[in-house]
């Protein structure tokens, strides 16, 4: 897989893209292309705030109507509606997503916005230990302190971010290596 990424990268620049201060915490110092990097990374953070906390009115004004989600496991989910309802009824209130420090790489994409590429944690119920964050997203059901450790999940994904008319919106999510 990793290989496969590689060669993906390595074609980049044939392509007329550049990457954007990978994984580097000091990009905000090196003109627009670290403001390019911060912008995705304040979007994850929004976003992924947003899903934490059950916030589908934030989802909503984050995600295009017309998301498509690749997920290597499930499948595809069109739309945002579909999106909002996995949300709702797979992740509320039973996971929290963090991103991985360090994983993220941004490219700008002509005309259109960014891509992120990145590697996600999820902590289960059992976890709490390990992220204090869960009880102030209200997992406390789970912070019983003998209850079974889970194990804390990570995977890759790719966002693709549409900047239009003055606003950023989630179209396509590709999540991998699960």
């Amino acid at each position: 897989m990793r290989r496969h990424l590689l060669k993906a990268a390595l074609a980049l620049p044939l392509l007329g893209i550049t990457p954007v201060f990978a994984q580097d915490s000091n990009s905000a110092t090196h003109g627009d292309k670290g403001a390019l990097y911060q912008t995705v990374l304040s979007l994850d953070r929004q976003l992924f705030d947003a899903a934490n906390h059950c916030d589908y009115a934030r989802l909503t004004e984050m995600v295009d109507e017309n998301l498509e989600f690749y997920h290597d496991k499930g499948g595809l989910m069109a739309g945002r509606k579909t999106f909002l309802e996995s949300i709702r009824n797979n992740t509320c209130g039973k996971m929290i997503r963090e991103l991985v420090p360090g994983s993220m790489e941004v490219y700008p994409i002509k005309d259109y916005g960014a891509m992120q590429f990145a590697t996600h944690r999820f902590h289960h119920p059992g976890h709490e230990k390990e992220f204090p964050g869960a009880r102030e997203l209200g997992m406390t059901r789970f912070l019983d302190p003998g209850a079974a450790e889970w194990p804390v999940g990570e995977a890759k994904f790719l966002h693709i971010w549409h900047f239009k008319d003055g606003s950023w919106k989630l179209t396509r999510v590709v999540s991998y290596d699960h």
